[in-house]
């Protein structure tokens, strides 16, 4: 008895409802104690902005090193690396716009995100197989066969892919933060959770 392989794909989008942000500040000093220090005071006003319900630092990063001026020795250089994520859209405009007024040597986002794809990743599981099914039905069609039962299923890779802005903000001295950013059209971007799987089902004469 003969048997058809087949691969279903299943899309479905879902509006992003997470983002995040990276953000680093630098700090230079005579020596590696008066940068950090430097950067202690950078960051200070920083810090509060972080502790907002809907706001979660994923990650602090601290990096001290020497600058170097051929060999010798041009001061020190520290820097905090942030990773945000931020799952109150409300007020991610307003957090972008205070981090510029803070002036960071570095930021990134945001890259959108899903707090939860379960219900996505079913639905996606779903047209999956029905997109299978209907390519084992062809097959069978073409052979003059009829479709038996599914014999086996695998699953397989799940790819959830978006637009994962990750730009570059222009940021300077401005009057506000609120407001700064609105220009640059921030909106939350679709997220596609993608699914496959591979089917085997049995052809029947």
């Amino acid at each position: 008895m003969a048997d058809v392989v087949t691969v279903g794909t299943g899309e479905v989008e879902r509006t992003a409802d997470r983002a995040e942000v990276t953000v680093s500040f630098d700090a230079t000093g005579a020596d590696r104690a008066e940068a950090v220090s430097s950067l202690n005071q950078k960051v200070a006003g920083v810090e509060p902005l972080l502790t907002r319900p809907g706001v979660e630092v994923r990650s602090r990063r601290l990096n001290v090193h020497d600058n170097w001026d051929g060999k010798r020795r041009a001061g020190s250089m520290a820097s905090q690396n942030y990773v945000i994520r931020v799952t109150d859209l409300e007020q991610l405009d307003l957090l972008l716009g205070e981090l510029v007024q803070a002036e960071p040597s570095w930021m990134n986002g945001p890259s959108w995100q899903l707090i939860d794809d379960a219900e996505a990743s079913r639905e996606a599981q779903r047209e999956a197989v029905a997109d299978a099914s209907r390519r084992a039905e062809g097959y069978a069609t073409a052979l003059g066969r009829r479709l038996g039962p599914l014999h086996r299923i695998v699953d397989g890779e799940n790819d959830r892919h978006g637009p994962l802005m990750a730009r570059s903000m222009a940021y300077g001295a401005a009057p506000g933060a609120e407001g700064m950013v609105d220009q640059l059209n921030l909106e939350p971007q679709q997220i596609t959770v993608r699914v496959t799987c591979t089917a085997t089902w049995t052809l029947l004469d």
